[in-house]
């Protein structure tokens, strides 16, 4: 049963990373030049940067019922069984990974979708959705954590800035190649595996902060008029890009020259 369940999160990854990578027949590296015969509708639009969401918030409260497939305490069992002792930090770290990839790949010269004002701005906002998402749910949901009792398990904020990440890796550089996607993926359902081999979180919370990482990305890039870029002379913004290691909250401040 629980092989069954890993190998379920595992094709999530390989569904999702498909399905969030940029079509490469339908991408315009000008991004202020509409062409009305290769756009999606915006209602399509709409389900695609849904679906996969939705999907995996249905998993999360699946997991809640008393199932023989997928139960988040039959999780938390077999990992008390397998491995009571374990406890790494690397996911506070890699849960960033796939962003600062992005700006590693830029400065290695492979360019993505969108110039550095423009990616930096899509960035800080969808931070700034996945906490507007996050915290209210942690406090409204109450759910105790399965180590310290602490209610506020759900959503797991760090799977949720992972899966942000990833698909911010994957909107600016899914029409390169797929496997940038499977790689930001494979790093992000990583860092949800050590959250709770870590026994920091239920399954459910770990695909709850998937869905709210996914979708807030998704939301973004939809809803983003690019402008930024627009203005070249007298002007510099500041940007402030919010992050929480799952005790500390921190501002990290990007200062734009034009």
């Amino acid at each position: 049963m629980k092989t069954t369940a890993l190998v379920l999160l595992w094709q999530l990854v390989l569904v999702t990373a498909f399905a969030q990578r940029s079509d490469s027949t339908h991408f315009r590296r000008d991004l202020y030049i509409q062409d009305a015969t290769l756009s999606l509708s915006k209602k399509y639009q709409w389900v695609r940067a849904t679906r996969v969401p939705v999907a995996l918030m249905a998993l999360s409260l699946l997991s809640y019922t008393d199932n023989e497939t997928f139960d988040r305490v039959e999780f938390k069992e077999l990992r008390d069984r397998t491995i009571p002792t374990y406890r790494h930090r690397i996911d506070n770290y890699l849960q960033y990974a796939p962003m600062a990839a992005v700006y590693g790949l830029n400065l290695a010269g492979i360019k993505g979708k969108n110039d550095f004002a423009n990616r930096t701005a899509l960035m800080v906002k969808s931070g700034l959705l996945v906490a507007a998402m996050t915290f209210p749910l942690k406090k409204i949901t109450a759910v105790p954590r399965p180590d310290t009792g602490e209610r506020n398990s759900f959503p797991s904020g760090h799977t949720a800035t992972a899966f942000a990440a990833a698909t911010f890796m994957a909107k600016e550089y899914g029409h390169i190649s797929k496997w940038y996607s499977i790689g930001a993926y494979s790093v992000a359902t990583g860092v949800g595996v050590m959250r709770m081999m870590n026994n920091r979180h239920w399954v459910s919370d770990v695909l709850a902060g998937a869905a709210v990482g996914i979708l807030s990305t998704n939301v973004v890039y939809l809803t983003h008029q690019y402008k930024w870029g627009r203005h070249k002379h007298g002007r510099s913004q500041t940007l402030v890009v919010p992050s929480y290691d799952g005790k500390t909250g921190m501002l990290s401040v990007v200062h734009i020259l034009h």
